[in-house]
């Protein structure tokens, strides 16, 4: 299948930005997690720069990526697999039949986390290091349903150069 030229060009920014964004997100991941992220740690982040950063930095990649991948990239990826594009849920649950996403429900509740970890940052230590270590255990959700998207649009010739692996 051809692509509209405007679609095609989008479809290739963004597969460049996706790429970029997981790389960024796993190495944040990679950092933050090193070890177990504690309530002790949360309620020092004041105290403590270079962990404030980290997690701020973990916070935003991880729902930058979200957004990319779910607000932007699956909307066109299906448009381009000639779907008819809708509200979120009903693209999720689109991409969970065709296989790109394994679950809606978890994506959602993955989109759930992320407005905890940007809203509870401040107030609470205990939630904020749960959701933190949940939003852990989601990146490789989050990078392989990327993948699994980017992994597609490739295969479709739609790519302007080869898709590799974000995470080893």
């Amino acid at each position: 299948m051809t692509l509209e030229p405007k679609i095609s060009l989008r479809l290739q920014f963004l597969a460049r930005v996706v790429r970029k964004e997981c790389k960024h997100l796993a190495i944040t991941d990679q950092r933050l997690f090193a070890e177990l992220f504690t309530p002790e740690q949360a309620a020092g982040l004041e105290n403590d720069p270079d962990l404030a950063e980290r997690v701020e930095a973990f916070v935003g990649r991880f729902g930058r990526l979200q957004d990319t991948v779910g607000d932007k990239l699956l909307p066109l990826l299906l448009a381009a697999l000639g779907e008819k594009s809708s509200a979120a849920i009903d693209n999720l649950d689109r991409a969970e039949r065709l296989g790109l996403l394994e679950s809606a429900d978890e994506w959602m509740s993955m989109r759930n986390l992320r407005n905890q970890m940007v809203h509870e940052y401040i107030e609470d230590p205990v939630v904020l290091s749960s959701a933190l270590q949940t939003g852990h255990v989601f990146v490789l959700t989050l990078i392989s349903t990327a993948d699994k998207m980017l992994d597609e649009i490739a295969r479709r010739g739609w790519l302007d150069t080869p898709c590799v692996r974000n995470i080893e």
